[in-house]
């Protein structure tokens, strides 16, 4: 962690500290080491919460931080035998003037250490539910406080959730934070542009190619613009693979005349990008390929308008269905005579058929980042409607209002198996196009779109 960054995380401590309540505690866990198989671990990531309050990025650490403020770390300790096959660790007694902690020691003393941090506090938070074992740890730390008690020790009354204060703090980016983004963004843009060139190129030089060909030219853009690793993993699905939501890259030949669905975003110091783009693998769109792709835009344009300061988080997706089903309508995907005018198909979700995800999530540290969608001050404003498709009783609540410092996605689709009742030409079709956007006073800042979105733009990137 640079030097100049200790203030940032510093802050974002006295903060969480300040919403403790009197007399509180919190006890904050980085990920565990995962094993990938024998004798050997998945590369390690930090977890989202640990480091957001410290910047510290080793395994086997926690953080701890009282209502006062004071923070206490446990780390590994030096050991140079370890290291030799490990690599270097901070160690307990640099960490303080490295992470501008108040106090930090051996990871090996807090079963030590931690009861009597807990003893005579009135509450104790940690983080619910994110690390399998994170509460009988807890719980058998307060059991050696209980037994004290004959001793005049008093026992935390309340246990509450860490993630409730700090997925509210994280929702809103700071200006190093949406810098991290805006990097992010522009190396993964700067691969999907690696990625288009070189399916043009290689099938007009006769070349095979499959689309782990085309992940490979993306992984390899994020490391060498130096992101530590992909946000999340890689969709690179040609042709009727583009209808799979959740595709992975695998070894399907990537065909003249197909379009290849690209999903991929690096991660940045700790922050993630998230880009989609749909693009012809030979570098020119079909007339039904190009006459869904502009239906798909279309769409986003429309998201993007309605994502501004003051907007419901709803809006956007509102805004995108609300196209796509009348270009369905339009385009003989959907039969008026079967579901009716548009706002019968909006009603009754008959548009699901071939657009059936939401338009946008947060987007930060996680690549579904945390946050309410739900507007604090209206939680309990609630009224319930049936599911047109599932029949499912499902309350309603008032969406959060977008603010500025939001960071979300916005990524209409459409997808087209073949199917009778649907125009053969838009069989086997599926599209996405999505950015990354932070909300910003004036509306929105696209921070994606160093990597172009236009049908012919895009065709004019792949002649190059």
């Amino acid at each position: 962690m640079p030097k100049n960054d200790k203030p940032i995380y510093a802050l974002r401590r006295a903060r969480f500290a300040s919403q403790l309540g009197q007399n509180a505690i919190a006890i904050v866990p980085t990920a565990p080491e995962r094993a990938r198989n024998r004798d050997n671990d998945f590369p390690y990531r930090h977890d989202s919460y640990f480091y957001y309050l410290t910047g510290f990025c080793e395994p086997n650490a926690w953080l701890v931080i009282t209502a006062d403020g004071h923070s206490t770390l446990f780390c590994q300790p030096k050991d140079p035998e370890r290291e030799i096959w490990d690599g270097s660790r901070l160690g307990p007694v640099e960490a303080p003037a490295a992470l501008g902690v108040d106090a930090a020691y051996s990871v090996a003393e807090l079963d030590t250490k931690l009861p009597t941090m807990l003893e005579n506090r009135n509450a104790v938070w940690y983080p619910f539910a994110t690390q399998q074992g994170i509460e009988s740890r807890v719980m058998s730390w307060l059991d050696k406080v209980r037994a004290r008690v004959r001793y005049g020790a008093l026992t935390p009354r309340l246990q509450c959730d860490a993630c409730v204060p700090l997925d509210e703090m994280r929702l809103f980016k700071d200006a190093h934070e949406q810098d991290l983004m805006r990097r992010a963004a522009e190396i993964s843009a700067q691969a999907h542009i690696r990625a288009m060139q070189c399916s043009a190129q290689m099938l007009r030089a006769g070349k095979d190619v499959r689309e782990f060909h085309l992940e490979a030219e993306v992984l390899h853009e994020f490391r060498r613009h130096g992101s530590q690793f992909p946000a999340y993993g890689s969709i690179v699905a040609s042709g009727a693979n583009a209808c799979v939501l959740h595709y992975r890259a695998d070894a399907a030949p990537v065909h003249a005349g197909e379009l290849v669905l690209m999903d991929a975003g690096c991660e940045l110091n700790g922050y993630a990008s998230d880009i989609t783009r749909t693009f012809p693998a030979n570098g020119r769109f079909s007339a039904a390929q190009r006459t869904l792709y502009d239906l798909v835009l279309a769409s986003q344009v429309a998201a993007i308008t309605a994502t501004r300061e003051g907007a419901r988080f709803t809006d956007p997706h509102d805004a995108t269905v609300k196209v796509l089903a009348q270009g369905m309508l339009d385009l003989g995907l959907l039969d008026a005579n079967l579901v009716g005018t548009l706002d019968d198909v909006i009603e009754k979700r008959a548009y699901s058929k071939f657009y059936m995800h939401r338009t946008g999530h947060w987007l930060g540290m996680d690549v579904h980042d945390c946050g309410s969608y739900v507007e604090p001050g209206e939680v309990g404003q609630t009224d319930e409607r049936k599911d047109p498709l599932s029949g499912e009783i499902i309350v309603n609540r008032p969406s959060r209002i977008l603010r500025a410092g939001m960071v979300l996605t916005i990524e209409p689709g459409i997808y087209v198996r073949a199917d009778a009742g649907v125009p053969e030409c838009y069989h086997n079709i599926g599209i996405r196009i999505e950015d990354d956007a932070i909300v910003t006073t004036e509306g929105c800042d696209l921070i994606s779109r160093t990597v172009p979105v236009d049908g012919d733009e895009i065709e004019a990137l792949m002649r190059g």
